[in-house]
């Protein structure tokens, strides 16, 4: 009787230790995608950044060409 009870015990210890190392990968699973979207948020935020900065010195050199063009009209 003490084997089987041993054997029960063990059988489980087994259970709760997978069950422990499998919410132990979620929850580290889950870590890594906070960090992945986090990057990737960055990431958007940085193009936003450099579309816009894009934007305003294309639309600059052109402001500054209608400028010169109405400066030698009159």
């Amino acid at each position: 009787m003490t084997s089987e009870t041993t054997n029960d015990d063990t059988a489980e210890i087994t259970k709760s230790s997978k069950t422990e190392r499998f919410a132990q990968w979620l929850m580290d699973r889950a870590e890594k995608k906070e960090e992945k979207e986090t990057s990737l948020e960055s990431l958007m935020k940085f193009n936003i950044f450099l579309s816009i900065a894009t934007l305003v010195t294309v639309a600059g050199a052109t402001m500054a060409d209608y400028a010169m063009m109405a400066y030698l009209w009159i």
